[in-house]
């Protein structure tokens, strides 16, 4: 069988090229036919210990021992790359929407091609380049899209004409092609024998390396790794690594503390052929056709092609199976449609003689991006794993990236997208990952465009008042479990087109978005921003004030009732969240974080803060129902409702008083909106939550209000020039670099993470810096619109990528915001980039490789530019700055 002839050959591979196997094998000769299986004992301790010998385990001891780390023990349950990563198709792309993931295969592809002259392992490196297929115009812009990044990031990549297909692979059907991506450099891989060829590098620096070992346990004390138990004995060990595949759910909830890994294995099928009579030539691109689901590639001068159905089929759902990976059962009327779609794709086969039918696990994830990173509530515990069927793709980058993250405390790149942090326990269901990776593995092929939200999963964290606004005719996304609002649908029209409306172009939903910015600009509006995380951090003395000025940049040594925005910054001056923090009396803070900090700020501020029993951290999230109410009208709103003043005098910008609102006491009142409009946030017990909106509503009516969602909350946002972590902010961006030095202390004398990075960007310049884009020859109506990632070029000259997009009702035009750097023409050096750089370019923003023309401003529009004028009237440089 195939499978079998993979494993023989990267057994006698790995033994051929490791000096102790062959000194281990010589030795069981020399005693008896029934030796021990394991000659060689586990060290009692060790710096790391990593489990799983597949290509995740691999990659990883081969980063950290190229890094220095060379007390190293690889344990492997089975043999080395017997589980997932011994069916894996072999196929290196780089065609990926993500920049990291994009990042990461491109790294990975160079280190295969050199791996054999380093390691003398023959790994079957062969570049063939892809072919990724369109049948539709919308998967062309998708295309398009992916080529724009490729081509600035320096990888080969065009689109090419059905008959350019053919001429690259006379095999292919392209009578219902619009046309392709071809990216020359992909390749082709033996998966198994570059897991052996890191291996043998791995073992040459010191890492030991363990078969037949299994991990039972992991050893916790204080929130610390401090060992394993494996069948063979127990390892102490400073860090512990879970590389288990398919296997790390289960051995995550195997130690005395959780580690949740949400990832869900589901059967994954591709077909093996007998050679060609005219064998397929070994360099023959590689097919990826998302439209019929399918890949094909050479394979031993026939075929391997293998898709993702629309029906797939999870399996091990009740937990551990077998330790190696073998052959499961053949299903062939379930892959009949990905076999129907190859016969389209290439009539020929009809004759050709099936050698087997494989069928082997895959791990998907809820979110179809791996998991890499430490676990938040147990420190020195990393994982990689989870790789969506991309494995050997992102293998080497994303063990080079979790090395450097052990070694450095940090990885080289933004990593936040595949941080394990990102999830929290609700997403560990076994219900809700059997039912979400059943939509997931589809998703591999189907469309992405802007703005789609996963189906399964969902109402599982709600606002008190989600069926109140649900009726009416709130439409819903999700972000970290949490439903949220993304405008309403006002009756009468048709939800069903709207739900079902998907384009590159103008949506559907413009006018109802735009008429929510009006209400918002002139009368007032609802925003439920419930999702936001909230932690309360108190003390008996002034300990939870010293620890916060250490942990934040800003002075939050202000009077009580004042509200401070601030960044909570690493040692690089990066922006690990960016928050609100209102001061409840002198010993007691409220903090508001973006939704998605939840699980990693709580990390970050608990592994930070002193272990002392008089200070104290509780997350409140759940507690408070967050109403933020927007407009000009807000004011008249909250004053007839609390009987209390609001004017600017008795409640200036950025305070927060409790009040009574309503028959509801104890309501938290902040001054700030979030987007630059006047209005304010209501931080409401959630008992009185629905009390509290409908009282609003009601007052409200004589005012103009209305309900609004997250789709004008952005627009108003990015229009003012307002960065939000996550999108824009990350841990790689400083506030010099994004115009915030004024939420910094570094006049005030006082230390805190990240001041001496600052300090030197002060002296020194910074090297990218936050700018807002106006397009300015960009049809609304008719061009393709940006959405986020596209390539910012000035003079003609790549330098950057947009953030965040959002379509100005106020401005009628497109806004973008985005970062520029400045790179010197001849070496490619960074340099510094002045505010002079930034006015005296000529800029273009490139949307699925047509590019238009852009104005950059370093500063957002006057909110005295209210009124709405035509586009002819419109003097972009003419208008006050803020």
């Amino acid at each position: 069988a195939a499978g079998m002839f993979l494993r023989l050959l990267s057994d006698v591979r790995w033994r051929a090229a490791n000096p102790k196997w062959r000194r281990m094998t010589c030795s069981r000769r020399s005693t008896s036919s029934t030796a021990e299986p394991h000659p060689v004992s586990l060290p009692a301790q060790a710096q790391v210990v990593i489990c799983g010998g597949g290509i995740m385990g691999t990659s990883v001891a081969y980063h950290l021992s190229k890094m220095g780390w060379k007390d190293i023990v690889l344990l492997e349950q089975g043999r080395l790359a017997a589980g997932t990563t011994r069916f894996c198709a072999g196929i290196v792309s780089t065609a990926r929407h993500v920049s990291i993931e994009l990042k990461m295969a491109d790294y990975s592809n160079k280190l295969y091609q050199q791996l054999e002259q380093e390691t003398g392992v023959n790994t079957g490196y062969v570049k063939t380049g892809s072919i990724s297929l369109a049948q539709t115009q919308d998967r062309l812009i998708s295309l398009k899209r992916i080529a724009s990044s490729l081509n600035v990031m320096g990888i080969p990549c065009e689109i090419i004409t059905p008959k350019q297909v053919a001429q690259l692979h006379p095999l292919i059907n392209i009578h219902d092609l619009v046309g392709a991506m071809y990216v020359p450099e992909d390749a082709l891989v033996s998966s198994a024998n570059v897991s052996l060829a890191l291996a043998t590098a791995a073992s040459r620096n010191g890492v030991q390396i363990h078969e037949r070992t299994s991990v039972s346990h992991v050893s916790v004390q204080k929130g610390r790794v401090t060992g394993v138990e494996t069948d063979r004995g127990q390892i102490q060990c400073q860090y512990f690594v879970n590389c288990a595949g398919q296997w790390a759910y289960e051995l995550g909830h195997s130690g005395e503390e959780s580690v949740n890994i949400p990832l869900h294995a589901c059967e994954h099928f591709y077909l093996l052929t007998h050679p060609l009579k005219e064998p397929l030539a070994s360099n023959l691109p590689t097919i990826v056709d998302p439209d019929g689901r399918i890949y094909i590639r050479n394979w031993q001068g026939g075929i391997l092609s293998g898709g993702f159905e629309k029906n797939p089929k999870p399996l091990f759902t009740e937990g551990r199976n077998q330790l190696e990976i073998q052959n499961l059962q053949e299903d062939w009327d379930h892959f009949e449609p990905l076999l129907s779609a190859l016969l389209r794709r290439m009539p020929d086969l009809e004759a050709l003689q099936i050698m087997q039918l494989v069928n082997c696990p895959e791990s998907f994830t809820p979110d179809m991006r791996c998991i890499m990173g430490e676990s938040p509530t147990v420190r020195g515990y990393f994982v990689l794993a989870g790789m969506n069927s991309a494995g050997i793709s992102y293998g080497g980058g994303a063990g080079k990236y979790l090395a450097e993250w052990m070694v450095n405390g940090y990885p080289s790149e933004n990593v936040w997208s595949l941080d394990l942090k990102r999830f929290g326990t609700l997403q560990s269901s076994r219900t809700f990952l059997r039912h979400r990776v059943m939509e997931v593995m589809p998703l591999m092929c189907d469309l992405k465009v802007p703005r789609w939200d996963f189906q399964t999963g969902r109402q599982l964290r709600t606002s008190p008042l989600y069926d109140r606004l649900d009726a009416q005719g709130a439409r819903w996304m999700e972000k970290h479990g949490f439903e949220r609002v993304k405008y309403f649908v006002p009756p009468g029209k048709d939800l069903l087109d709207l739900d079902q409306s998907k384009t590159f172009y103008k949506p559907d939903w413009f006018d109802i978005v735009g008429s929510e910015v009006k209400c918002c600009k002139e009368a007032v509006c609802v925003i439920d921003m419930s999702s936001f995380t909230k932690f309360e951090i108190s003390s008996t003395g002034d300990q939870a004030l010293e620890s916060l000025q250490y942990l934040f940049s800003n002075d939050l040594d202000v009077p009580v009732g004042h509200v401070v925005h601030t960044g909570m910054l690493n040692e690089k001056g990066g922006y690990e969240n960016d928050c609100s923090i209102a001061r409840l009396s002198k010993r007691s803070f409220f903090m508001i974080s973006p939704t998605d900090q939840q699980v990693h700020c709580w990390a970050w501020l608990k592994n930070r803060l002193p272990d002392d029993r008089n200070l104290t951290m509780e997350d409140v999230t759940w507690k408070y129902t967050a109403l933020n109410l927007i407009g000009p009208r807000a004011v008249d709103v909250l004053s007839e409702l609390s009987y209390a003043p609001i004017t600017p005098e008795h409640f200036p910008s950025l305070f927060c008083k409790e009040m009574s609102v309503g028959y509801a006491n104890g309501i938290r009142v902040m001054s700030i909106t979030h987007t630059g409009e006047p209005g304010f946030m209501l931080y409401i017990p959630i008992e009185y939550a629905l009390h509290v909106y409908n009282e609003v509503m009601n007052m409200g009516q004589k005012y103009g209000i209305r309900n609004a969602g997250y789709y004008a909350l952005r627009s108003l946002r990015i229009e003012k020039f307002f960065a939000f972590w996550g999108q824009d902010l990350d841990a790689f961006t400083t506030p010099m670099e994004c115009g915030r030095e004024f939420q910094v202390k570094l006049e005030k004398g006082m230390q805190f993470v990240g001041q001496e990075a600052l300090l030197e960007q002060k002296q020194n310049g910074v090297y990218k810096r936050f700018t807002m884009f106006i397009l300015e020859d960009h049809d609304t109506d008719m061009d393709l619109w940006p959405w986020w990632g596209e390539p910012i070029f000035r003079n003609g000259r790549y330098v950057g990528k947009t953030t965040s997009s959002a379509y100005s009702y106020t401005l009628e035009r497109h806004v973008c915001l985005g970062f520029v750097q400045h790179f010197d023409e001849k070496t490619g050096e960074e340099l510094v980039v002045t505010t002079d750089f930034i006015n005296q370019g000529e800029y273009e923003i490139d949307i699925a490789g047509q590019r238009f023309q852009a104005k950059a401003k370093l500063y957002p529009f006057s909110s005295l530019f209210t009124h709405r004028r035509r586009k002819d009237e419109v003097e972009l440089s003419g208008y006050q700055r803020e």
